[in-house]
């Protein structure tokens, strides 16, 4: 006993010095004692050093005075940018006429028989609900006006990113070249898009399309690469020993397997099609989104709601179907041949009798004008919930702590870290849950966002994504660990938390606005509530994916619920849960940055002003570090697989 007990203390020392993450902490240790003093012998201040800045506001507002003097005539513009926006304004207009010939019948009989044909009565019947309470809102027009842009728009994504992803699924080298490039798009906030678009193409049609393609194409191409890659094996082997050719078999047999995630694509990027098209608003797309743009601008609730209810209609209707056109199977070619014949036949006949008697544009009698009814409902709270409230206390209340006790020191602190001890941190957090790689890559992130001369409002946008991430991660996974142990809680959960997933950005700054009024706590409320459905299901799944014998090995041992929870299900789920605090970070981040339309500040305000303004130094600039800040945020919650071979 005597030499068991001698040689435990010597093993435990030996064990922890042999794990992999020690070694990481042990380097971090020696290289701070080293660098630690002589950074803080040269920069002893929190702000960012103004030798290390470069000032971009003179060759981008060179390349902006160039282009806006060039834009209609030069051959790069006349026969290239051009023809490419012409191409669009036709496009666009071509299907809005046509949705406007078909009528308000045909559209609804069109789209329920479509959702009939690919996911039965029950979806049809709420499809065809959906479009006529777009009207009875007396929101037709600007329905069909975003409809016809989604159709154009999410046609080129898909094109786009199909061929995206058929040459990373067919070329590794490819794969290789575009991931990066994937990576950074996915993490860029949609506000980032819409500067340089608009410089090229001006405000309108065009620019909001473009920069919608640009948007949404990435998840495409990425799932579109997944499918192709992810083909069994064995079916192409016993294709290919047929004597196919490599197009052959491209088309017979990686394109069929591959047939869930392309769908799985196409349901993506229409929604993330839906989210921009609504936010391009701000640089003349109409539609819907114009319309809550301009209720927000007057902090007219009722008038945004009236808008923002049929996007949110839309996005669910376009999400159902796609999403159950990805799950059935295929029918019989001659069945289904016959079944969508029968539909689109149905189709025409609606819209030929609504022609003939002259309805085709929905009656101004049949509307409703719920705007009065709301803004009345958001006046009586201001006066009873806004402020005032006994013990609790009022909505104004709760921002105005928040803002004081939560958002005001985290920023303080950050602000008040020497330069170099932040990204001395940020090189930590990254290193230790990936590899060096994404350390250096999250460490140049950060720092670029300091040469580009906007380290204060970045620290800003920091503390609001920081504090939003932590009020985000204690609700969903609160939430999520109800919703594993309780099959009736989930049941309950799922149809809101499918709402809330389905509605684009925009739309939750319009109850955050009644509420909370405007500034940062309302810009990081609505960042909470965009990401919390997010956070819960993968969350949940998590939880319930846990292996059931470890389960019932831990029950049988009279482990509580609680310690099941906390020392089996909890470590057990931890990819999980580490991917449910990326996506709530990456989510966060977007709508803090759009936050910037209601009082948010930092980086969002400097967005929306050069947007505005046409300010490429202010807005390039602030989209610019905005992307290195969500890279960095990505690159440190983002857990990293070391490969055989490669140092970690």
């Amino acid at each position: 006993m005597a030499t068991v007990t001698a040689s435990t203390p010597r093993s435990l020392p030996t064990h922890l010095l042999r794990h992999r993450a020690v070694h990481k902490i042990l380097l971090i240790a020696l290289a701070a004692a080293v660098l630690v003093p002589l950074a803080n012998a040269h920069w002893s201040s929190g702000s960012w050093p103004a030798a290390l800045t470069v000032d971009l506001t003179k060759p981008l507002g060179s390349a902006s005075d160039w282009i806006i003097d060039n834009r209609d005539s030069h051959p790069l513009f006349l026969y290239f940018f051009g023809y490419l926006s012409n191409a669009v304004v036709i496009s666009v207009h071509a299907v809005y006429v046509v949705l406007l010939g078909v009528g308000w019948a045909g559209v609804t009989a069109l789209g329920a028989l479509v959702a009939w044909r690919v996911a039965g009565l029950r979806l049809a019947l709420g499809t065809a609900a959906a479009f006529l309470a777009c009207g009875l809102l007396g929101m037709w027009v600007p329905t069909m006006q975003t409809l016809a842009l989604m159709v154009v728009a999410v046609l080129a994504s898909v094109l786009v990113g199909a061929l995206l992803g058929l040459a990373a699924g067919l070329s590794p080298r490819m794969d290789k070249l575009l991931r990066p490039v994937l990576d950074t798009m996915q993490v860029m906030p949609a506000y980032a898009y819409l500067l340089p678009v608009v410089l090229v193409f001006g405000m309108g049609v065009p620019a909001a399309v473009l920069a919608t393609v640009v948007y949404a194409a990435p998840p495409m191409a990425r799932l579109t690469a997944l499918g192709l890659q992810g083909a069994d094996k064995g079916v192409l082997e016993a294709v290919e020993s047929l004597g196919t050719t490599a197009r052959q078999r491209l088309l017979t047999a990686r394109i069929p397997l591959a047939r869930k995630e392309l769908m799985l694509g196409l349901n993506q990027t229409i929604m993330m099609a839906l989210s921009m098209a609504v936010i391009a608003s701000v640089i003349g797309a109409g539609g819907l989104g114009d319309r809550v743009y301009q209720a927000l601008a007057s902090v007219d609730v009722g008038a945004a709601l009236a808008a923002g209810i049929p996007i949110v209609l839309l996005a669910v209707v376009l999400d159902r179907v796609t999403g159950a056109a990805g799950a059935v199977d295929d029918s019989p070619e001659g069945d289904g041949r016959a079944a969508w014949a029968y539909a689109l036949a149905g189709a025409v006949v609606v819209a030929v009798a609504g022609r003939l008697l002259g309805r085709l544009d929905w009656p101004d009698a049949w509307t409703l004008n719920i705007a009065q009814p709301v803004n009345q409902a958001v006046d009586w709270m201001t006066a009873h919930l806004y402020s005032g409230v006994p013990v609790i206390g009022g909505t104004a209340d709760w921002a105005a702590h928040f803002t004081t006790w939560i958002l005001d020191p985290v920023r303080d602190g950050l602000q008040a870290l020497p330069w170099w001890s932040v990204l001395l941190v940020v090189a930590t957090l990254a290193w230790l849950i990936g590899t060096w790689r994404t350390a250096l890559t999250a460490v140049l992130a950060m720092a670029a966002i300091g040469v580009l001369g906007v380290w204060t409002p970045a620290l800003d946008t920091l503390s609001q994504v920081l504090a939003a991430v932590a009020v985000t991660l204690v609700l969903g996974f609160a939430t999520a660990v109800a919703a594993a142990r309780s099959d009736r809680f989930d049941r309950l959960l799922r149809p809101v938390l499918d709402v809330f997933q389905t509605m684009p950005q925009f739309v939750y700054l319009i109850p955050v606005v009644a509420l909370f009024g405007v500034g940062r706590a309302p810009a990081a409320a609505a960042a909470v509530v965009y990401a919390l459905p997010a956070v819960v299901r993968i969350t949940t799944q998590g939880l319930r994916q846990v292996d059931p014998a470890a389960m019932e090995s831990s029950h049988s041992l009279g482990a509580t619920s609680w310690q099941q929870l906390r020392q089996v299900q909890l470590p057990l789920a931890r990819p999980a849960l580490l991917l449910a605090v990326n996506q709530g970070v990456v989510l966060v981040l977007a709508v803090v940055v759009i936050g910037g339309l209601v009082g948010g500040g930092a980086l969002g305000y400097d967005t929306v002003f050069g947007l505005a303004q046409g300010d490429l130094a202010t807005g390039l600039v602030a989209g610019a570090a905005i992307v290195c800040l969500g890279l960095t945020l990505d690159r440190v919650t983002q857990p990293t697989e070391r490969r055989t071979g490669k140092g970690a």
